[in-house]
């Protein structure tokens, strides 16, 4: 019997320590500095539809500052896990838009309890918009 509990414990610590690593694989929790270089600013005024739309330079940008920032809940390649909603299912045109310019201003609330943060708190209309930008690249199908 103590065989198997030794070999229990030890598939159960090795268990543990995976699931610790891909926890901390996704990074810290404090939003990551987007660099926006190559883009076009934008100004203070937030914009009311997507200034970057097929822009490749926000794309790329938008790939690498979506991992940083948002895959941790929303899940890798834009592929939910069920945490948060799948962004790739946001809707592309303006009405898509103003829903992620919301949202990303003003954060989710459910209950008092705060399950996005206000992220233009903490990154630009322009690290955001880049995000965007590459989320409309994502196909919902996949």
């Amino acid at each position: 019997m103590k065989k198997f509990s030794s070999a229990f414990h030890g598939i159960a610590l090795a268990g543990f320590m995976a699931a610790s690593c891909v926890v901390w694989a996704h990074g810290d929790v404090t939003p990551q500095a987007i660099d926006t270089t190559g883009l076009e600013p934008l100004g203070d005024e937030w914009r009311e539809e997507n200034p970057y739309r097929g822009n490749a330079r926000a794309i790329e940008i938008g790939e690498s500052a979506y991992a940083q920032n948002c895959a941790r809940c929303h899940g890798l390649d834009a592929i939910s896990g069920g945490i948060a909603p799948d962004l790739r299912l946001l809707d592309h045109g303006v009405d898509g838009d103003e829903w992620f310019v919301y949202r990303v201003r003003n954060g989710a609330v459910r209950n008092g309890v705060p399950y996005m943060p206000k992220m233009a708190d903490f990154l630009s209309q322009e690290g955001l918009w880049a995000i965007r930008s590459w989320l409309e690249t994502r196909p919902a199908d996949e």
